[in-house]
């Protein structure tokens, strides 16, 4: 005599999936995979966005640096990337992450020792995306920041 557990249903024949109905299973979620991969590409403005966001940051610490130690420091441009004068060489970025980024303004930037400097701005540019531009700037007191 057969006894029926809860939830099995002894007079149904189902043998659960065939390979064929798993194998599309798999296909589909491999196609929704892809497209997802490929919509959240990083663009050239989010490139732009993030090497704008990095300088910032890079040219506050090396102001306070400059301040601690009562060297001056000045950031200018490289043909390879960028340079900060005055600060130990290796322990300091030196290019860009993304070789399309490149700055514009190719005037140099005192960054200290004083606590005030001149208002200064750096604009940079995207060979991917030429006329879209991003100014990371500063009136002397206030941080830098990134401007559009």
């Amino acid at each position: 005599m057969r006894i029926s557990v809860a939830g099995n249903n002894a007079g149904n024949n189902s043998r659960g999936f065939t390979l064929l109905e798993l194998l599309v299973v798999i296909t589909i979620m491999a196609i929704a995979t892809a497209g997802v991969g490929l919509a959240l590409r990083d663009t050239a403005d989010v490139q732009l966005e993030r090497e704008a966001q990095r300088l910032a940051a890079l040219l506050e610490s090396a102001r306070a640096q400059s301040r601690l130690s009562a060297y001056p420091v000045r950031w200018r441009t490289t043909p390879g990337g960028f340079i900060f004068d005055g600060l130990p060489g290796p322990a300091t970025p030196y290019q860009w992450l993304d070789s399309s980024v490149q700055a514009a303004d190719a005037e140099p930037v005192l960054l200290g020792p004083e606590p005030i400097i001149p208002p200064q701005s750096i604009r940079l540019v995207s060979s991917a995306q030429p006329t879209r531009s991003l100014r990371i700037a500063t009136d002397g007191v206030q941080p830098f920041a990134v401007t559009p």
